[in-house]
């Protein structure tokens, strides 16, 4: 057992944990001796995890799931990892039901959470809210708008949980990775080929920069710790960033053809 020994008992809850990020999650927290729930829409995905790890499986929408997942944990959720993603390319064309769905899965079933984890977390006086956001919600991505604006949501709703009630003992994370090799990685299709693929790394690498930065009470999780220059320099100069941005949306667009 790591360093992090404070996570022994502690009631833990992943989303998305199917598989990818989410089941590498759980994995880690399981081998910490947390007591873990697993969620995913994919009911046989999350048992296959569940009896790999012990956990307790949950299957449903992630935004409807805290109350069965605490009954589970005895009444105690310690650690919410809010890790079910969309991956929704398309332009500013997309289908007004593609926007919906991606604000609802990647940022407004974070709010949800947060409703229903809040009042117990500040009654107590600590808690634990695991946001995996990606590098697409510090920077942004080509070929996929509304994955990209509501990452940017996410970013922004972790960063207004930590900043009102860090004083209250509730510590938030916002995991922003770039390439990872799951499916949602496939699912970028060319443009993840082109932006990603090159420098993606495993799920457990990301639950491995987690772990060091809750070891280190960080907000910000920058598995590949090039996008810290990446952010610098987005914010230092955007006209700068935003033409070497259109340059590889100028790139992407030729290999498609």
């Amino acid at each position: 057992m790591s360093q992090l020994s404070q996570f022994q008992d502690a009631g833990v809850v992943v989303t998305g944990a199917g598989g990818g990020i989410g089941a590498a999650l759980a994995r880690r927290f399981a081998a910490e001796g947390a007591r873990v729930v697993v969620n995913d829409l994919d009911a046989q995905k999350i048992k296959a995890i569940a009896d790999e790890t012990g956990a307790t499986a949950v299957a449903g929408d992630a935004s409807a799931i805290v109350e069965e997942a605490r009954e589970a944990l005895g009444g105690k959720v310690d650690v919410y990892c809010a890790n079910a993603g969309l991956a929704s390319p398309g332009d500013a064309f997309a289908d007004e039901a593609v926007w919906a769905a991606a604000w609802d899965v990647n940022v407004m079933a974070h709010v949800r959470a947060a409703k229903a984890l809040l009042p117990d977390w500040l009654e107590r006086g600590s808690g634990r809210f695991v946001s995996t956001v990606s590098a697409a919600g510090l920077l942004t991505m080509v070929g996929a708008a509304p994955y990209s604006v509501s990452k940017h949501g996410a970013l922004a709703f972790a960063e207004w949980l930590s900043l009102t009630y860090r004083h209250r003992g509730v510590k938030v994370h916002a995991i922003c990775p770039q390439g990872v090799r799951t499916d949602m990685l496939t699912a970028a299709g060319s443009a993840g080929e082109l932006v990603l693929a090159p420098t993606a790394i495993e799920p457990e690498d990301v639950a491995d920069a987690l772990f060091d930065g809750m070891a280190a009470d960080r907000f910000l999780i920058l598995p590949h710790a090039e996008v810290a220059g990446y952010y610098q320099a987005r914010a230092g100069d955007p006209d700068r960033w935003l033409g070497n941005m259109n340059r590889l949306q100028q790139k992407w667009e030729e290999a498609a053809r």
